[in-house]
């Protein structure tokens, strides 16, 4: 679980700074969700877009838990390196996206493409939103939505070689874009424009790089857990 803890903080992060993207992505959906309830029914209006988030969530979960599986059968085959090489380079790729120094993450959006064009028909049925388990559904489909921050966290989940790891990767993942997605009206706006401020995305994505380069396979690992070994004995020794 301590090797876990960093990641799922770096999935966290991944989540909340990427959460003014997917505002763009599902903003269009979510105001549909709110604006069909009147003002009054404020209640109702939260406990729908709580069931859609929590349907798209479950839905991040479901894809890291399925793709984890093909990281498994990676990581337990002489490509397990290259596996690793590969989440070290995804992770600096999302930092140099979240800090807006590169947007090349988009252009894997279209792996998805294929897919969305079954799935948007159904998902399209279930508006207008009436019922929690209606918005449930249709949070479950709407989280296979083409996009490029999703999908190259599901690549970097399915990088750890294990399934269960995978699905809570995107489950952290997906409760980081929460905070913007949940809120609505001036919340939302201010929110917003909080995590768009470049000082934010830029310390931000500052800390996935660096996180990156710490997980790329390397003579800089043997160093740093050869000096954590060192620093364990010495403190015995007193």
């Amino acid at each position: 679980m301590n090797e876990l803890a960093p990641l799922l903080l770096s999935a966290l992060v991944l989540g909340l700074l990427g959460g003014g993207h997917c505002l763009g992505m599902c903003g269009g959906l979510m105001g549909a969700l709110t604006m069909a309830i009147p003002p009054e029914q404020r209640s109702r209006r939260l406990r729908l877009l709580i069931m859609y988030n929590l349907g798209r969530v479950s839905s991040y979960a479901v894809a890291g838990f399925l793709i984890g599986l093909a990281g498994w059968a990676v990581a337990n085959s002489p490509a397990a390196m290259a596996l690793r090489v590969m989440a070290a380079l995804l992770l600096i790729s999302m930092g140099l996206y979240l800090a807006g120094l590169w947007s090349g993450l988009t252009r894997v959006e279209a792996l998805g493409r294929g897919l969305w064009r079954h799935i948007q028909p159904v998902a399209s049925r279930l508006m207008p939103v009436t019922s929690l388990p209606r918005a449930l559904v249709l949070g479950a489909l709407w989280g296979w939505l083409p996009c490029g921050l999703v999908y190259s966290t599901l690549l970097w989940s399915a990088s750890q070689g294990d399934a269960l790891d995978s699905a809570l990767l995107m489950l952290a993942f997906g409760i980081g874009t929460w905070p913007v997605l949940l809120a609505t009206g001036v919340a939302a706006e201010r929110l917003t424009a909080l995590l768009r401020k470049r000082g934010v995305r830029v310390v931000g994505g500052i800390m996935v790089i660096l996180f990156g380069i710490w997980t790329m396979p390397g003579p800089h690992q043997q160093w740093l857990m050869g000096h954590g070994s060192a620093t364990s004995q010495g403190g015995h020794a007193h």
